[in-house]
């Protein structure tokens, strides 16, 4: 059963699993525009965000009103006890008991999962550093299905594969398809040896370059992401790499046909404007596809929704007090 699961990494998922989340999210797209439900009337929604956010952030919360229940906001860390030094695990425990849900964005990796050993209600990961985005690849994932197909894809992952959390829960869920990937990065930017090993591991077809156009040519999908300013403890670092690629129309010539090109935003100068107006362009598509993904997840979280074994960090079980007993605080937001 879907109903009270805790929503932690790509990995807990089964390809099954994700296709019962897409279906449900393509009978919910209707609801994401015009129609009006009151499927989760009366439900509440925390949101939890240690660092900026937009596209998550919003899409959450347009997601739950879409559904007609309610969102309450944590705000800014500076402005609620975690400037006390109150650690993640209270703040969680405390948040739980006002709301049925609570999404999670944190930067440091790990954070969503030690939420959810204190959370009394189902924890969302936002996004937890470099570690893993699982809703971002739902909504990816969604965006493939509709724009292109799943079956039979050559992709290539580009830019910052080393910290990008949306590229390594994307190449994970990948790989239950069947789905060529290319890597292309810089050399310190490369996908990190353990989950380019997992894939190997599992028979997926991986190449590796540096050099952009020895793929561009013949791939259905490109994701580009930016080289993250955020994650880089070098500054010097960050600028021997800050613009290692930029797609423009030039790049697009002697592509196939119905390539679509995908970013999880914002982007800085990695994508041309101009590249906005070609056929190619799929990404704020993308952004949008986010509501039903999300609207899917709640309503089959906190309303049942369909069967199907979702394994994602387990069941809820028990009362806050119970999961509490012997355990101590943990990471200060």
């Amino acid at each position: 059963m879907f109903k009270r699961r805790h929503v932690l990494s790509m990995r807990d998922f089964s390809r099954e699993e994700i296709d019962s989340v897409l279906e449900t999210a393509a009978s919910l797209e209707p609801y994401a525009r015009e129609k009006s439900t009151d499927l989760l009337s009366g439900k509440i929604l925390a949101l939890l965000f240690f660092e900026p956010s937009t596209r998550t952030r919003m899409s959450f919360e347009t997601a739950m009103k879409r559904l007609g229940g309610k969102t309450i906001n944590l705000g800014s860390a500076e402005a609620s006890s975690i400037a006390k030094g109150e650690s993640l695990a209270d703040t969680v425990r405390v948040i739980g008991e006002y709301a049925d849900a609570l999404v999670i964005r944190h930067p440091k990796e790990g954070s969503a999962r030690l939420a959810a050993e204190f959370s009394p209600v189902p924890v969302l990961n936002g996004g937890d550093g470099a570690g893993h985005h699982p809703t971002q690849t739902l909504l990816d994932l969604y965006t493939i299905k509709k724009e292109s197909h799943l079956e039979n894809l050559s992709v290539a992952l580009v830019g910052d594969l080393k910290y990008g959390r949306t590229v390594h829960s994307l190449a994970y869920a990948l790989a239950l398809y069947g789905a060529e990937i290319n890597l292309v990065s810089p050399p310190t930017l490369r996908m990190p040896e353990q989950i380019r090993t997992d894939l190997l591991g599992k028979g997926t077809r991986v190449s590796e370059t540096s050099d952009l156009s020895e793929v561009i040519n013949r791939v259905d999908v490109l994701y580009v992401t930016r080289i993250q300013r955020e994650r880089f403890p070098d500054p010097l670092e960050y600028s021997k790499v800050a613009r290692s690629y930029r797609i423009t129309p030039e790049n697009l010539t002697d592509v196939k046909d119905g390539l679509i090109i995908m970013h999880p935003l914002p982007r800085v100068d990695e994508i041309s404007p101009a590249v906005d107006q070609t056929p190619h362009a799929v990404y704020f598509k993308q952004s949008f596809y986010g509501v039903p993904v999300r609207m899917a997840l709640l309503k089959m979280i906190l309303d049942g929704g369909q069967d199907g074994g979702l394994e994602c960090g387990g069941e809820i079980r028990g009362t806050s007090k119970d999961r509490s007993k012997d355990r101590s605080g943990g990471w200060s937001g």
